[in-house]
């Protein structure tokens, strides 16, 4: 019976995963499932699976980290939000990739990869050169964030960065508003900075990002302080005065 380890940091994304392997591909045992990076080194040691269903972005050790000490011992799987430079260094059918939230169709794509490994046995590929240039690529054209991952009461969203009209801290917590409600994340505002795309979301405050498209107006106070008008919303969003030339024209 084929072997898997399965290492993805958030907990609700792990499960739908193992749930949606083990109906699409009952014959793979799932012999562990891990956090991070370095609880999946340390299953690898013990169990020598067949596969490893690696997510990209783990404490510990990110699964690029992992890849390289795995080797040709299993042939891995990343679990990835980077599409376009993880479609890039993956598709030399040395490894494949799984663009989150996984999807029942590109799921099975991936196990058809698999399975023919089995039919066909041969040493996994050494995946120096693959993850050399992912490495390049990642550290030298960081990819911008495409989803929010944001847990409502049970459920967790995956929320497209488009979707979103504007973050704003809220003590330990960031508010994530869309145009049908709002979610809290942990993530603060200065990591959601290194990941978003500036030319979209505006930094109006030390505590409040903007989607431009979402600026229905701009206001101003008796003071000369701006003030952000969000399409469909009441509330308005104090602009900083180091971040006021941002609307001079307005």
């Amino acid at each position: 019976m084929p072997t898997a380890i399965v290492a993805e940091d958030e907990p609700i994304l792990r499960t739908q995963l193992e749930g949606k392997l083990r109906k699409l591909w009952p014959g793979l045992e799932i012999i562990a499932s891990v956090g991070d990076g370095a609880a999946a080194l340390e299953a690898l040691e013990d169990r020598a699976p067949d596969f490893m269903f690696l997510d990209i972005q783990m404490p510990e050790m990110t699964g690029v980290e992992v890849a390289r000490h795995v080797g040709s011992r299993a042939h891995v799987v990343f679990v990835t939000a980077y599409d376009q430079y993880a479609i890039q260094a993956f598709e030399t059918g040395a490894v494949d990739y799984i663009l989150k939230p996984a999807t029942d169709e590109r799921l099975a794509l991936t196990i058809q990869r698999l399975q023919a490994k089995l039919d066909a046995p041969a040493p996994p590929p050494d995946l120096g050169s693959v993850l050399a240039e992912l490495t390049r690529q990642m550290s030298g054209n960081k990819q911008k964030l495409q989803w929010i991952k944001a847990t409502i009461g049970q459920t967790l969203r995956m929320i497209p960065v488009g979707e979103v009209l504007f973050f704003q801290s809220d003590e330990k917590y960031t508010r994530v508003v869309l145009a049908d409600g709002e979610a809290l994340i942990k993530t603060p505002i200065r990591e959601l900075l290194d990941g978003l795309d500036t030319d979209v979301f505006w930094q109006i405050h030390r505590s409040t990002l903007v989607n431009v498209n979402a600026i229905a107006g701009v206001t101003r106070d008796f003071r000369g302080q701006a003030h952000v008008r969000i399409k469909g919303k009441d509330e308005s969003l104090v602009v900083s005065r180091i971040y006021s030339h941002l609307f001079k024209q307005m």
